[in-house]
């Protein structure tokens, strides 16, 4: 009998004992009443209770958590019937108020979300709930955040997952959305058809002021030829007179010395220079440029009776050389 005590004796103190001793995994907190009070929380690892009087009441992990919002409707400013769902990023930071501040987090946190998510689609337009789904989210990560700080708990990020109008929203949207496309490939036909008319007219003009440039050079290339043409035929027609004036110049002097007397040497210069303005008229009624020359008739019978008085009085006196007696000839 006594042994009979002493095993169960043994069996209730070994049983203390490993009631007595409570692990606890990393990431986890749990907190102990005693006697239905508060009395501590227990950290991760070894920690040690007293049996009978300490209970393990509520255990949560502090690590991040998901909790995925179903799709509801709500109703935009304009009126516009959408469907919504999100997901919002949350740890408990405080497992006390967790547990005491609020019978049941999840279903309390999901009904806030819902509630929040309303009011904030109840505010802005069909097009700027698609358009400003950042700042949706953010506003609703401000809001859930300080709606839940009593229960200890941090919400760390909230992202709207999906938008889904309704059927009659989405046709007359993809209407809507066809018609834009139509507009913008008309805007950029349009645009582009200008483009090609302003290329085509500007290489027109551009071809037009290189033929204009072509032809100018081309003016004035064959003016500078025609100027230099005519430099050179003048040059060359004052060099061909000077050399005619200084053959008239040299025939007169020869055909001084022959007569070899001043009177006869004058008629003779006379003449040659009277051929010589015979010989300028021929030349300037050849010129293409000359169309009209004036000449003074009366000169012309006195230029050759000039000729006709020299030539016979130079016969004269060659004659009266040779019929001279050479005593005279060498009295002289």
């Amino acid at each position: 009998m006594e042994q009979f005590f002493l095993l169960i004796f043994l069996a209730l103190g070994g049983s203390a004992v490993a009631g007595s001793v409570k692990v606890i995994n990393q990431g986890n907190e749990a907190l102990v009443e005693r006697l239905g009070s508060y009395n501590k929380k227990l950290e991760p690892g070894l920690n040690f209770v007293l049996p009978f009087l300490d209970k393990i009441v509520y255990q949560q992990t502090i690590r991040e958590k998901v909790l995925d919002i179903p799709p509801q409707k709500c109703i935009t400013r304009d009126n516009v019937g959408i469907e919504v769902d999100a997901v919002v990023y949350w740890r408990i930071v405080d497992m006390e108020k967790a547990c005491y501040k609020v019978e049941n987090l999840q279903l309390a946190m999901t009904n806030l979300v819902l509630t929040q998510i309303r009011s904030e689609m109840g505010q802005l337009e069909l097009d700027e709930t698609f358009t400003a789904r950042s700042q949706i989210n953010e506003l609703l990560l401000r809001d859930l955040d300080i709606a839940t700080d009593p229960w200890g708990v941090k919400v760390t990020r909230v992202e709207l997952r999906d938008l889904i109008p309704s059927q009659a929203v989405r046709e007359s949207m993809e209407m809507q959305m066809s018609a834009e496309r139509r507009r913008r490939a008309a805007i950029l036909n349009s645009e582009g058809e200008r483009e090609a008319a302003v290329n085509s007219a500007r290489g027109k003009a551009e071809a037009q002021i290189l033929d204009a440039e072509a032809r100018q050079k081309s003016v004035i290339l064959n003016a500078e030829a025609e100027q230099k043409a005519i430099i050179l035929k003048a040059q060359a027609e004052r060099q061909q007179q000077v050399l005619k004036a200084q053959a008239i110049a040299e025939s007169a002097e020869i055909i001084a010395q022959k007569i070899n007397t001043n009177a006869n040497a004058s008629k003779a210069l006379e003449v040659l220079f009277a051929l010589g303005y015979l010989d300028m008229g021929a030349t300037i009624g050849k010129s293409g440029s000359s169309k009209v020359m004036f000449m003074d008739p009366r000169t012309i019978p006195a230029t050759f009776e000039g000729i006709r008085s020299i030539v016979s009085d130079t016969q004269t006196d060659s004659n009266s050389l040779f019929t001279k007696p050479i005593s005279d000839v060498n009295g002289q």
